[in-house]
């Protein structure tokens, strides 16, 4: 599919987006669009702070949500290409921390979650810390979920967790040895010029953040404003929409990884048995590679490799086509907004008025 932008499709996709977003009553938005493997296109629309009527602007930081998973995977991939992170073997070499399940889980299957480590389910009840901050470290985040048995053997079948991400967090600051956000910031922010790319610790004044909004009978609220740092490398970085965009444009180049390391993330995973390996995540079922969902794209676009991302204040999608150089990323502060939507919309809007 070949895309040209100009300003008449410009204002179709204003105008058809500002549309959608009072019929959806969504507060905030950002999108961008990459052509030619570059960014070609970045809007903004509706309110930040809503309240205040602070607009959404190219400095808005949003929270990324399951985004991160990718940047994670990302992270261990180069460890692995360095030597000093071996995909399959036992993640205890690296964390002995984490309890023995009695069955050897590799970071493999916490790329592909297949570890058996359960999403969210078997929280422990709080403890008390003398820290103020104690799950700045990845390996006290563990405490949150450790002793919960296995849903399953590590590599019979295949189920979300972001558990499983938070124990691959820690298993990337040991093989690297160095702190998890370092590794992130070094190896990925600073080669792609992400300058807003950063773990979104509540205890710091991060400027221009976005109010979260969620939708209750009868009315829109803002959403609560928890901490979500002790989810690590499952969710926890935040940036603004151009930040996103350049990760997403540093995939499509291949600025972070060899080409065969970016084959096996954006390959089908399989089960220990040799099944294909797919996970049940929004509702939809569909094929997981490593730290990346995968779908063939309609009207012979090629591999789709994406992640959407869904947490307090925040939906988010990333969306690539390697094949035809171009991808779009979606970012909402509304609980209920769905970005796969509105990048839709985007995409049919442009094929229209290229026939």
């Amino acid at each position: 599919m070949t895309m040209t932008l100009t300003e008449e499709k410009i204002a179709k996709i204003d105008t058809s987006v500002v549309s959608e977003m009072e019929k959806r009553k969504i507060i905030g938005l950002a999108f961008s669009l990459l052509l030619d493997n570059k960014i070609a296109l970045l809007k903004t629309y509706g309110h930040a702070d809503r309240e205040n009527q602070i607009p959404v602007t190219a400095e808005t930081m949003f929270r990324w949500a399951s985004i991160t998973k990718p940047l994670t995977a990302i992270a261990a991939m180069q460890l692995a290409e360095q030597g000093t992170l071996d995909l399959d073997a036992d993640i205890r070499q690296y964390v002995p921390e984490f309890p023995d399940k009695g069955d050897v889980i590799t970071t493999r299957q916490l790329l592909c979650h297949q570890s058996g480590i359960n999403h969210y389910s078997c929280a422990l009840p709080a403890k008390l810390y003398d820290t103020p901050h104690p799950f700045a470290d990845p390996i006290t985040a563990l405490e949150i979920f450790h002793e919960a048995p296995l849903l399953f053997q590590p590599g019979e079948k295949c189920a979300y967790s972001s558990y499983g991400y938070m124990l691959l967090s820690a298993v990337i600051q040991r093989a690297g040895g160095k702190k998890f956000p370092d590794q992130i910031t070094e190896r990925i922010a600073k080669p792609l010029g992400l300058a807003t790319l950063q773990p979104d610790y509540q205890w710091e004044n991060i400027p221009h953040r976005a109010i979260g909004y969620r939708l209750v009978p009868g009315e829109i609220i803002r959403s609560t404003d928890t901490d979500q740092s002790w989810k690590w490398g499952a969710g926890n970085y935040i940036s603004t929409i151009g930040d996103l965009a350049g990760f997403a444009q540093g995939l499509l180049q291949g600025k972070l990884i060899r080409p065969d390391t970016q084959k096996q993330m954006w390959t089908q995973q399989t089960t220990r048995d040799g099944q294909p390996s797919a996970i049940v995540y929004g509702g939809m079922t569909t094929p997981y590679g490593l730290g990346f969902q995968l779908q063939l794209g309609k009207q012979g676009q090629g591999l789709k490799p994406y992640h959407t991302g869904g947490q307090e204040k925040v939906r988010t999608r990333l969306v690539l086509y390697p094949a035809q150089n171009h991808g779009m990323v979606v970012m909402s502060n509304c609980e209920w907004a769905n970005p796969a939507f509105f990048s839709t919309l985007i995409y049919s809007l442009l094929t229209k008025a290229e026939s």
